[in-house]
């Protein structure tokens, strides 16, 4: 599903597996559980589109160690996060050696999962958006210089409107999660910001006016949607 982040999670305990994807899913996460590395490797395989992995490290048929560099043949920079009994220092340090972005030992509080979830993804779209310049539809956009031109006509933006037009950029076409881009710009996804945020949105909105290709949607439930 394009609207929601994709986890792919492997999780040989189905109880706590079953627990994880539920919980993942309340919270907006679109997650396939898969209970063997093998069976996770495949379902990665024949997918191919998951937004970050949440693996196990001992699991029948392949562990998780296996499993994440065989992911890493096929995805170098997608994001992994480790969940294991284990906490011994070679582990740890194997764990990482396999492609970890992130590590966290059992039993661990389901909450801090969910924000280091939240700060890898984060972490990974930083990375990708790197880039100053983009093109939207006639309209320049530079992310650096925080202006907006169409022909001679340069708009200034403020900072904050720059940076939600440069992660709706990045995920152009695709769906930026409402409360990812609340926490990254605004720091707190509270009811008050989360108003603040619409009126951002409403301002791009007006920026493009002249443009009839370009607009920016509401997914319900999820985010925006800039379509180009």
């Amino acid at each position: 599903m394009e609207n929601k982040t994709k986890i792919l999670l492997a999780e040989d305990d189905e109880n706590l597996g079953v627990l994880l994807r539920e919980y993942l899913r309340v919270k907006n996460y679109d997650t396939d559980l898969f209970t063997d590395g093998d069976a996770a490797f495949k379902g990665y395989r024949d997918s191919g589109n998951y937004d970050i992995c949440i693996l196990d490290v001992m699991m029948p048929v392949k562990d998780g160690f296996t499993l994440a560099k065989e992911i890493r043949q096929m995805s170098p920079n997608v994001p992994i996060i480790f969940l294991t009994a284990k906490s011994m220092k070679e582990d740890i340090v194997e764990g990482f050696a396999s492609g970890a972005d992130d590590y966290m030992t059992k039993p661990f509080n389901i909450e801090e999962l969910i924000l280091r979830i939240e700060a890898v993804l984060r972490r990974t779209i930083t990375t990708d958006v790197s880039q100053s310049s983009y093109k939207i539809g006639n309209y320049m956009f530079n992310s650096t210089k925080q202006t907006l031109t169409l022909d001679d006509d340069e708009q200034k933006l403020t900072s904050k409107e720059s940076e939600l037009l440069r992660y709706l950029c990045v995920n152009r076409n695709g769906v930026l999660d409402r409360n990812f881009a609340l926490r990254t710009i605004w720091n707190d996804d509270s009811y008050f910001n989360a108003r603040s945020m619409d009126v951002y949105i409403t301002k791009l909105r007006k920026f493009f006016k002249d443009d009839p290709s370009v607009q920016i949607i509401n997914v319900r439930g999820k985010g925006f949607k800039l379509i180009d």
